[in-house]
């Protein structure tokens, strides 16, 4: 089969699912393929924003602007049908097709459900344009509510269907399986196999149960206290609070939006009490109805309630008015439905072979990596033999957060240090589910009195004292470093609410360094638009001299090439070659001299300023028989003050992800993040925490 550079995914009917399995396979393809573009050949309506097409542009950041992501809205299609412009209408979609096949590396075609159309229609338009297009075909089933059996056949039906219509027929996905019968379906297959591969998806509740935002959309409702960033939370069920107090309390659910007259502020104290009660439920929202606010005084109250977020809506119709919308609308996975995200994420990745799919599509290899491709793959390779992440800092909500989605992508197992009552009511209160974290509080353990030991064994010749040991193990910090060194977490990631020499000390005094006289040292891994740079070091060393800098380079190299970054180090300085003088780049010189005598396997050059490393015009004049200028990929920098400043400065000129600092040097790996880091910064550096532990063991 010749290479792929589209596909075109299509349904039968509404509600099947398209949007979740055009993100799984936009995954892929981001992971492969530097521009990727997100085609609708017909949307629903041209006067309504298309939310596929939204949903596409806002999370994957395409480069394509809103009209090139379709042709027709539906009226149209059927007034060219009906007025027999049926040629006029396919040539358009290829011209427009076309286009986008010429404009960017691969194009993901989704249709709309068939059951949209009008009935008069006496063809599937979705493979009517595939087979025009020349796309491989794949077909999304609806498997709610059904038997194996009917499954198995449906899938039959469609392979001969797709057969007939001359399109090639890349694989079936068959989503909303009933867990229990996904094993009993793999059984069919196996028995009676089918033409083509097939992924079974199972049915997922979360999934459907609409989020407040979408509530707050669909009623026009006013926000009465709360931001938007609070309407993340899933509703599990609406409920009126129309009886008596004590008759109303016992009957809240988890999860549930009340919807109440904004006259009964008994009912909505009792609420937000209840919300912050430990042994009560957690109500997802409240809606106040009739178009009342609560008095000055009552708001108040209200406001002063509020540690963590209750959002309370209000609209203008009455209560019973107010519940026949709410139970009206259709959930949907939205640009900032984080949680549903990563959940059809991690279902998509466990329940689908991306390499079979990758394979398929027989994929020219590319040398660019954008950062999502570089993101996607250390998820991937974080994945492969998950390690257990130690995160100390429970009390901070970026890393609860960080938590439930790297447990929903399945990347690492996560160990969590505090309180267990306090963590899972902090956790209840922002409506996150760390089930599957494991929780441990260093003040009762039983493992404390050991640790305390073995760490007074250690420092006992540097004068620490059993006493001091003991105060030390109460500690996070020490006490999660204790839990690496023993075995009982393959990684620790701190920072957040932690100083950097928080985070190192403890790794210093308890897992040393891989060697002797090593040093330890950082690197940040710099994401530009289609290539992926190491700096080292920009956040740890304030002024090493000739061997520390050898010894950053060499560790940084090594660092590198662990994460299939190919290692070309430039030795960073003022001048290049060797026309400058003076002690600073003297250093460097004899750094590199160090370097290529320790680690003669590697490309490196130094000293070399940063426009000859990485500008190979550039490079051409300076150092034109260089193997390293103009491709550096590896960037050493002289002192703390040049690394630090360039990495910032690149980062905010040049929009670039900047993932670190990432320690080096220690025996197992310990990493330090920034106190301004984002949820986004936590997840990225307990993957590459992961996998560092994967090449110690």
């Amino acid at each position: 089969m010749a290479k792929t550079s589209s596909l075109y995914l299509a349904s039968l009917e509404p509600t099947t699912g398209s949007l979740f399995i055009s993100i799984g396979l936009m995954d892929i393809m981001k992971s492969r393929y530097e521009k990727v573009a997100f085609f609708r050949p017909v949307i629903k309506q041209r006067s309504k924003v298309d939310g596929d097409i939204n949903f596409m542009q806002e999370h994957y950041s395409l480069k394509q602007n809103y009209e090139e992501s379709f042709c027709f809205d539906v009226d149209e299609v059927e007034t060219m049908l009906s007025s027999d412009q049926g040629a006029l209408f396919v040539t358009k979609i290829i011209a427009h097709y076309k286009q986008l096949e010429k404009d960017y590396d691969f194009v993901l075609v989704e249709g709309l459900p068939r059951s949209l159309f009008s009935a008069t229609l006496d063809f599937d338009i979705n493979l009517h344009l595939a087979q025009n297009l020349s796309t491989p075909f794949i077909p999304i089933l609806n498997a709610k509510e059904k038997a194996p059996r009917a499954i198995y056949d449906e899938i039959k039906l469609e392979e001969e269907i797709i057969q007939n219509s001359k399109v090639e027929h890349f694989c079936t996905f068959v989503n909303r399986v009933h867990p229990e019968h996904i094993s009993a379906i793999n059984h069919l297959v196996q028995s009676n196999p089918t033409q083509n591969m097939n992924f079974f998806l199972p049915n997922n509740k979360e999934l459907d149960t609409p989020s407040l935002q979408e509530i707050k959309t669909a009623l026009n409702a006013k926000m009465v206290i709360g931001s938007e960033s609070s309407l993340n939370n899933v509703v599990s069920t609406s409920k009126i609070a129309a009886m008596t107090l004590e008759n109303y309390l016992p009957r809240i659910k988890e999860g549930a939006l009340i919807i109440v007259p904004a006259d009964r502020m008994d009912i909505i104290i009792a609420n937000v009490v209840s919300f912050y009660a430990k042994s009560s439920p957690n109500i997802a929202g409240i809606v106040l109805t009739g178009d009342l606010t609560p008095n000055k005084t009552m708001m108040e109250l209200l406001e002063n309630f509020h540690v963590v977020e209750l959002p309370i809506m209000s609209v203008s119709t009455d209560t019973y008015t107010t519940a026949s919308k709410v139970n009206a609308v259709r959930s949907r996975i939205r640009p900032n439905s984080v949680r549903k995200i990563a959940l059809a994420k991690g279902i998509f990745e466990s329940h689908v072979n991306k390499e079979a799919i990758i394979q398929e599509i027989q994929e020219t290899p590319k040398k660019i990596m954008t950062p999502m491709m570089f993101t996607y793959t250390l998820f991937e390779r974080a994945r492969t033999k998950k390690q257990r992440i130690v995160l100390p800092e429970s009390s901070d909500e970026r890393i609860l957060r960080a938590a439930e989605i790297l447990l929903r992508r399945d990347v690492a197992e996560i160990i969590l240090l505090g309180n267990k009552k306090e963590i899972e009511h902090h956790a209840a209160l922002l409506a996150i589910d760390l089930s599957k974290a494991t929780i441990i509080d260093p003040e009762s353990s039983s493992l404390k009195e050991a640790y305390a030991q073995q760490f007074f064994e250690l420092r006992r010749a540097k004068g620490l004292s059993l006493e001091g040991a003991q105060d030390a193990m109460v500690h996070p910090n020490y006490f999660a470093t204790m839990m690496v060194h023993l075995g009982k977490a393959d990684g620790m990631v701190s920072g957040a609410i932690h100083t950097t020499g928080d985070t190192i000390r403890p790794a210093l005094q308890i897992i040393k360094t891989s060697e002797a006289d090593m040093i330890v040292s950082s690197v940040f891994f710099m994401c530009l638009e289609t290539r992926v740079l190491v700096y080292g070091d920009c956040a740890v060393n304030q002024d090493p001299d000739a061997k520390a800098l050898a010894q950053i380079a060499a560790a940084s190299a090594q660092t590198a090439q662990q994460f299939n970054i190919t290692p070309r180090v430039a030795m960073l300085s003022y001048s290049t070659g060797a026309s400058g003088q003076g002690d600073a780049v003297d250093k460097v010189r004899t750094a590199t001299e160090l370097l290529k005598t320790a680690h003669p396997e590697l490309l490196i050059e130094g000293p070399i300023q940063y426009d000859a490393a990485i500008d190979p015009d550039v490079a051409k004049t300076k150092l034109p028989r260089s193997l390293v200028a103009g491709k550096a990929t590896v960037f050493i920098f002289p002192d703390l003050n040049t690394g630090n400043n360039t990495y910032k400065a690149v980062q905010r000129s040049a929009d670039a992800i900047a993932i670190g600092p990432v320690l080096q040097g220690l025996k197992k790996p310990v990493n330090d993040l920034s106190r301004g880091c984002s949820v986004d910064d936590i997840i990225n550096t307990v993957a590459i925490t992961a996998i560092q532990a994967q090449g110690i063991q």
